[in-house]
């Protein structure tokens, strides 16, 4: 489009994210109910703490700011701006109103700002999920009322999990630790250059994988795959390292069925990635400014996600515990839908409980 629907434009002018400017996140319930959740206000939080309740907006501050639209963000009040903007969309698209099907995606990503700041341990990811509990609740009794009960199907899903941070599982015994990029790419080229007699013959990092210096290694006439494999050997020898493969073995796919080494595959593109590809061991990370912890390893704490589908009309109440994918989601509507999944899916139709 050319321009924002009308009731796009409307839903903004009315700076809905503004009204909780020096509003209190309380939590939904008495501090006992969060007993097995980690106390607010940990160390590693670093100097902007975490702690409820917690304002929106630096007190200082006399109108919303970035420091204010960031801290919504990371709150329960980012997800109702998302829903509201949602109501919005159903409202304006008149969606469910005629023999169309029509498909509606909402993300709520609060939670993702949440764990990356205080880690899905704490008790502020704790009573953000019931916050969001309560608010989806309101939200499919909205639908019940505007399109009706037996006229929608829900999917609830994740991207990805989230790691415990690294400070919560050293403390529980666990092998963790954290990776500096800066420190690994040094090492690395340290022992390139013990080897070639060239520096820094890797360039940088970029999506857990280390980019080689494609001119210089030319420029000294050196082979591109002896040193992408000698660059592989000096990572994997560090401790944060479980494997790590070549731009050769990831294009021809020669360590197929190797440790990680599908994962990793699926998620390279020789266009794009880097040439000597690693994964960290459990419970290790990247060292970040921002973040206590993160996610997008193969490791189960990232990987398991649940797939919740609700849709009375179409699906009977159950529990199907079978390895499944996020990608089946895409062919499982298209069942139905009863209409072809798309060209590019790559998943396979959930076993559902059918009527």
């Amino acid at each position: 489009m050319a321009q924002h629907p009308a009731w796009v434009e409307a839903f903004n002018a009315r700076k809905p994210a503004d009204r909780w400017f020096k509003t209190e996140w309380k939590p939904l319930l008495p501090d006992a109910a969060y007993a097995r959740s980690l106390a607010d206000d940990q160390a590693w939080y670093g100097p902007r703490g975490g702690k409820l309740p917690m304002m929106m907006g630096v007190p200082a501050d006399d109108k919303p700011g970035p420091g204010y639209y960031n801290a919504v963000l990371r709150s329960p009040f980012g997800d109702q701006l998302a829903l509201e903007f949602a109501r919005a969309a159903i409202a304006g698209e008149q969606l469910g109103r005629d023999e169309a099907t029509d498909i509606l995606s909402v993300s709520l990503s609060a939670h993702d700002y949440i764990n990356h700041a205080y880690s899905a341990e704490s008790r502020i990811s704790h009573d953000h999920l019931l916050h969001l509990d309560r608010m989806l609740a309101d939200f499919f009794r909205d639908l019940d009322a505007t399109v009706g009960k037996d006229n929608y199907l829900a999917v609830l899903t994740a991207d990805h999990g989230f790691m415990p941070a690294v400070e919560v599982s050293q403390a529980q015994g666990r092998a963790a630790g954290k990776l500096s990029g800066t420190q690994l790419v040094n090492r690395v080229n340290g022992e390139l250059e013990r080897t070639f007699g060239v520096p820094k013959l890797v360039g940088f990092l970029s999506a857990s994988a280390l980019v080689l210096d494609r001119q210089a290694i030319a420029a000294k006439g050196l082979n591109f795959d002896a040193v992408a494999e000698a660059a592989r050997t000096a990572a994997v020898a560090d401790p944060g390292i479980a494997a790590a493969y070549t731009r050769r073995e990831l294009e021809s796919g020669s360590k197929a069925g190797a440790p990680f080494f599908d994962q990793m595959r699926r998620t390279w593109h020789k266009d794009v990635s880097g040439d000597v590809q690693y994964v960290l061991k459990p419970y290790w990370m990247h060292t970040s400014a921002s973040s206590a912890t993160t996610h997008g390893s193969p490791h189960p704490y990232d990987t398991q996600v649940p797939i919740l589908v609700w849709g009375p009309r179409w699906v009977k109440p159950g529990r199907i515990d079978s390895r499944v994918e996020v990608v089946d989601i895409a062919p499982t509507l298209a069942r139905v839908l009863g209409v072809p999944a798309p060209a590019s899916s790559e998943g396979k139709p959930l076993p559902l409980p059918a009527r």
